[in-house]
């Protein structure tokens, strides 16, 4: 786990993922890429096998911002974004996990516990290929700018 700028920043963002799992290194990539676009004016964190750590990745930030891969039976590379903020987000978009919890089960978790960051927003990207060794399949990559492109926009309306 990588954890670059401050930890009482307002907005945070973070990447989950496992980077020898294909299209499931989605978020670690677009934590990446986002932390060179976006510098020190907001917190950028790499969790590879997060789990139950993310409960703790998200306390004390205003705006916690989720990138992950999302397994719905929609087309490879297709972007949800939910809001964690009003209510549960559904287990349809991250059934099943390769991290020890799931993000559903972290973000609920979190909530219960009254450690959740007043605004979650949770993008998920479709994967196709997650076999052990694989890179992106190509409509993650392209998925991956359009990601970033929407999470740079997220940080400019909560930095208003």
């Amino acid at each position: 786990m990588k954890n670059d700028g401050s930890s009482s920043s307002s907005i945070r963002i973070i990447g989950l993922g496992n980077g020898l799992r294909g299209d499931d290194a989605i978020g670690l990539l677009a934590a990446r890429r986002l932390r060179q676009t976006i510098g020190n004016c907001v917190e950028v964190i790499e969790a590879e096998m997060a789990g139950v750590d993310l409960m703790e990745l998200m306390k004390g930030a205003r705006v916690a911002i989720l990138i992950d891969a999302a397994r719905s039976g929609q087309a490879p590379g297709t972007v949800h974004r939910l809001d964690a903020s009003a209510g549960p987000i559904t287990g349809q978009i991250f059934p099943r996990s390769s991290h020890a919890i799931g993000t559903v089960d972290a973000l609920e978790l979190a909530r219960a516990m009254g450690i959740l960051p007043a605004t979650v927003i949770v993008y998920g990207v479709e994967a196709g290929n997650t076999e052990a060794g694989q890179k992106l399949s190509p409509p993650v990559v392209r998925a991956l700018d359009e990601v970033v492109a929407r999470v740079l926009q997220e940080c400019e309306v909560f930095h208003a």
